[in-house]
Formats: C-alpha cells, structure tokens, sequence
C-alpha cells in the first residue's frame, strides 16, 4: 500500500511540471509575436518613402532629409553659388589667407554627394525603417567627392609652408676665445601639407564662411640637444688645453692652441662629434702639401737629332695622406698626455713608369716629312698651334689615329685665329686657316713609313707647294685624317716647328717597309669658269681680266708598301680632283661720254695687272 501510494505521487508532480512548460512555452511565444509584431509596425512607422532621403542625413552639413534627391541637389548647389564668392579664411602660426573657390578650381559633385546620403537610410521596408531610426537618432553627415587644380593648391600650400615653416636649430658648439660654449637648440615647426591641403579643400567645398580654419602644423624637433654635445664639449677642452707637436721624418713643429682651433670642425648642423676640418683645414693640409708632396713624373721619350729614342726614367710622386694626417692629428689633440701627431705620407706611382715606358718598343724614327709654310702672322700662327696639340701623342698597336680627335675642334677659345682658308672651293678667310698644313705633313709622313691610311681627302683647290696629289684636308668633325699602326709596337708622333717649316716625324720600332709611288701628271679637266665683276671705273663694253684662273685638275697616287721579305703589304690609289679657279673678268659699267669711240676690250684690250688668286692653307 505505501509503494503505490508513493507511486502516485511521483506521477502527480511530473504532471505538473510538464503543464508548467507548456505554459512557459505559450507565453514566450506570445512574447515574441508580440515583438515582432510591434517591431514590424515600428519600422514600417519609420520606413518612409525610398525617393526621400532619410531625416537626419546631411551633405557638408547642411540638412536634406526628407528631400528627393533632385530636390537636394538643387538645394546644395544653390548654398554652392550663393558662397561661392565669399572667401574662406585659414590661418596658422599667426598668419592668415583668404582664398576662394574659384583660386584653386573647387568643384564639388553634389549629385555624387547626394546619391551617398541617399544610401543612408535604404533598404526595404520595416528594415528601411530601422536604418532611418537609427539615422535620426545619431545622424548622418556626407563630404561630397570634390576636384582641385593639383597646381594650384601646391602652390598655396608652399606659400603658407614658406610662412609658416621654421626649421629647427640642432645645438652646437662655438668658441669664444680658445673656450667652448654650447649654442641650444631650437624647436622648428611646420606646416602639415597633407593634412592642410585635405582641410583646405574640404573647407572650400563646404559653406561655412565664419570662422577661420586653422591649419595643422607639426612640431620639428632638434635632433642634437645640448645634453648629446656633453662628452664633444670635454674633447674641445682637451684640445685646446695645450699645443701639439707635429712630425715628418726627422723634422717637427708645433702647432699652438691658437692655431689648432682654426682646424677644428666643432659639431653644428645635426653632427655630434669634433673633426679637423673645414676650410681652414683643407688650406693649411694644401700648403703643407705644397711645401713636402712632389707629383709623379711619367717616364717620357727623347729623341736625338740620329732618330734614337731614350727613355727619361719615371719617378713615383710623394702625397700627404690627409685623411690619416686628420686622424692622427684630432688623437693627439684628444689625448691628455701624448699630443704628438705624424704627418702620413704615401707614394703615388707614375701613370707611365720606365718599364711600361720601354716595353712599348719605341726606340727609332721610321718616317719623317717636311713642308714648308709661310703666309701672313695668323696662319704661321695657327700652324704652329695644330702642331703642339699633335705633339707627343701616342698610337697603341692597332689603333687609330685620328686628326680631328687628336686636335678637337678649332676654336677662338684654344687660340685659333682668322686666316685664309678653303671654303666651298673658294679662298676666304676663317677660323684656324693653316690647319690643313699640318694634316698634310702628317699624311705624308704616315705615307712614307708605309702604314695603313684609313681616310685621306684632297683640298677643293690645287695647292702647287704640297706634294702632288699627296695632300690632305681636315674639317672638324666630318672630314678627317687617319691611319692605324699596324705594326706590333707603339708609335710615337713628334712635331718640330721651324721658322719656315714643319716637320712631322713618327717613332717606334724598325720595320723597314718599303714604299714605291707612282704619281700621274696633273690633268687638265676643264677650264676656268669665268666670273665678270661691275666695275664702274671702267665704260660700258670695256672688259678687263683681273685673275686669268685655273682650270680644274685631276691626279692620282698609287702607293705600293714592301714588307723586308718582298712582299707586297699594301697597293693603294689615291685620286685626287681640283677644282677651277674663276677667270676674273671686269666688266664696265659707265656710260660712254658721247661721240667718244669705243675702245679695244677682252684679251687684247686695256688690262689691269693679274692679281693673285689668294692665299691658300
């Protein structure tokens, strides 16, 4: 009886529970219907129209809630036109500038802006109406997208860095006297030109005209503070507590604290640490090293009168090593107790040393040539000039020389002068008239040793005191004169300048080649054109010949080269055409007195005396 009895009981109590959640169960359901049915009339209350913008939404603050978005448009680029004119002010570090829309090209897209204050608040539905409630509580302000002319705007912004900006002043160390003092530092500033050049349009863009927009301006921070210049100020003490001794081998000196103080580079400008240096320095390591260096001499070629060739010895140079002087000389300043410094000399080698000299195998004059020159001061001078620029060049084993390269161009800087020259097969006058004298004599002495001539041409005219068919122009840059050693060892070129002539010789080492030339006679190609001057001393039909001319000519040179061996190296011609020089004729242009005969002309008539045809290189 107790067993079923407790049996019942059990079975009550789990009836009971299970009614209690039911009814939990009932109600939260009810609860939530509930909700959701509030929530969904509570958006719905808030969802508005989707053309509207939300309320709470504005565009560079100015409020377009419940607009469409033409409306807004409208509304915002009417605020535009209305500021358009009135200037914004801007100001930092004390100073102030008033700029406008129209100075840096501000352009605001409102219908972009509008189209992103119209997303706030979408949506659809009772969700809609959440976002709108959410917007009209804690609002919702849109920088509308804006353009700027980038020129522009740099240019303002460099303007007001360059008012604005101060830089920043490092400590430093000074002397008064021999004693050292510390200079503070100060603190810089500037302007911020991203951040700026951000408010700067974003303020221009806007409507707000009141109140002045200040500018950001960082903080510039020195980055040596009196502190950090502590252990440089104790070594500047040291320094200049006593005098130090200077040596070089066997010889010594003193310099007194007076003196060392010129030589010390004291830390200013952001450094930290003492130096020897400066400009002080640099002259006095100069006149030390005037006074012990020796430049290196290059192993050089003498020839003699014979056509022997020795060689002057090199001789390596001796140089202050200033760097390690500075070093030894700032240890002996810093130093308490030994405050001796070495003055660091090193050695510098010849470019050319004697061996080097010798090797190259130039021991004998293969070739040499002589022209003979004269003409007026300007041309001797040129001459004479060409000739030094040429003289002691060196050609290596298969390489080229070249005239226009060896002697650049002719210019009044380098000395050239005005002298008679051919120009388009005519005698004028130009700069570095005479040149060519010097090119033809280089020609023929390559010519007669038998090298390899790689570009020759002939002068426009016939020019009768150069070798036949053998003579050589130059016109920097184009025309040129050149020929290769071809033979295994250096060439050595060499002018000698006379009183009346020049002579052109080439160095190395022997090898007897032989040289056989054949020349053409001079050919007659055409006669003179005939050129007729006015002449107004002379009557109408009277004619005079001033120049006779000359015909143009042609020639050519064949070279035949012989090794020792007998066989033939090189068979070349060179083919030579000149040009004619104009029969002068003049040609009367007065009138005739009347009833007075007309008198003999031409060849058998009345003639001046036949001048020359002019000077030529």
């Amino acid at each position: 009886m107790r067993v079923e009895a407790g049996t019942g009981a059990v079975r009550v109590r789990k009836r009971r529970r299970a009614r209690s959640r039911r009814l939990l169960v009932q109600r939260l359901l009810a609860l939530t219907t509930v909700a959701v049915v509030a929530g969904l009339g509570l958006g719905l209350a808030f969802a508005g129209s989707p053309g509207h913008i939300a309320e709470g939404v504005s565009v560079a603050g100015v409020d377009v809630g419940g607009l469409t978005a033409s409306e807004a448009t409208a509304k915002l680029e009417a605020r535009a036109r209305a500021v358009a004119g009135t200037p914004v002010v801007f100001t930092a570090g004390g100073h102030r500038w008033r700029l406008r829309p129209g100075n840096l090209g501000i352009e605001a897209d409102w219908a972009a802006a509008v189209k992103l204050a119209a997303q706030h608040g979408d949506g659809f539905g009772p969700l809609r109406g959440f976002r709108r409630l959410g917007v009209r509580v804690f609002g919702a302000d849109v920088s509308p997208p804006t353009r700027a002319w980038e020129r522009a705007l740099n240019y303002e912004l460099t303007r007001m860095s360059r008012a604005v900006g101060a830089p920043h002043r490092d400590a430093s160390l000074m002397l008064q006297g021999l004693r050292p003092a510390v200079v503070k530092g100060r603190v810089g500033r500037g302007l911020d030109r991203k951040a700026a050049a951000q408010a700067i349009v974003q303020a221009l863009a806007g409507f707000e005209r009141g109140t002045p927009v200040v500018l950001p301006v960082r903080v510039d921070s020195p980055t040596v503070s009196s502190a950090d210049l502590a252990p440089a100020l104790v070594q500047v003490r040291t320094a200049l507590s006593r005098r130090i001794r200077m040596s070089l081998g066997s010889s010594s000196w003193w310099l007194q604290p007076g003196q060392l103080a010129t030589l010390l580079s004291l830390p200013r400008g952001g450094t930290r640490s003492l130096a020897i240096g400066g400009r002080a320095a640099d002259r006095y390591f100069q006149r030390l090293g005037h006074g012990i260096g020796r430049p290196p001499r290059d192993a050089t070629f003498r020839v003699l009168d014979s056509g022997r060739v020795f060689v002057l010895p090199s001789r390596p140079g001796r140089v202050i090593d200033v760097a390690a002087t500075r070093r030894t000389m700032l240890a002996a300043a810093l130093s308490p107790t030994s405050r001796s410094a070495r003055v660091v000399v090193t050695t510098e080698d010849a470019k050319r040393t004697t061996a080097q000299a010798r090797a190259m195998g130039i021991s004998t004059r293969i070739s040499r040539y002589e022209t003979i020159y004269g003409g007026d001061p300007n041309r001797i001078h040129n001459v004479q000039l060409v000739a030094r620029l040429i003289d002691g060049k060196l050609v290596a084993p298969g390489a080229t020389f070249s005239f226009n390269q060896a002697t650049g161009a002719r210019t009044a800087s380098k000395g050239f002068l005005e002298a008679p020259v051919i120009i388009n097969g005519e005698v004028t006058t130009g700069l570095g008239g005479g040149v060519c004298q010097v090119s033809t004599t280089v020609f023929n002495s390559a010519y007669e040793a038998g090298l390899k001539i790689t570009a020759r041409t002939n002068h426009a005219l016939y020019i009768s005191h150069y070798p036949q068919g053998r003579d050589a122009t130059v016109d920097y840059p184009d025309v040129d004169l050149k020929f290769v050693n071809d033979t295994p060892h250096w060439l050595l070129l060499r002018t000698f300048v006379g009183s009346y002539s020049l002579v052109v010789d080439l160095y190395g080492a022997p090898i007897h080649r032989r040289v056989v030339s054949d020349t053409r006679p001079l050919a007659e190609t055409g006669r003179p054109p005939i050129k007729r001057v006015p002449d107004p001393s002379l009557f109408k039909g009277e004619t005079v010949v001033q120049d006779s001319g000359e015909p143009s000519r042609s020639t050519s040179v064949r070279r035949l080269v012989y090794l020792p061996s007998g066989k033939l190296l090189y068979d070349n011609t060179w083919y030579s055409s000149y040009r004619g020089e104009p029969r002068i004729v003049l040609a009367g242009t007065k009138e005739r007195p009347k009833g007075k005969k007309k008198g003999p002309s031409g060849p058998s008539g009345p003639s001046g005396p036949t001048g020359p045809t002019g000077a030529r290189q």
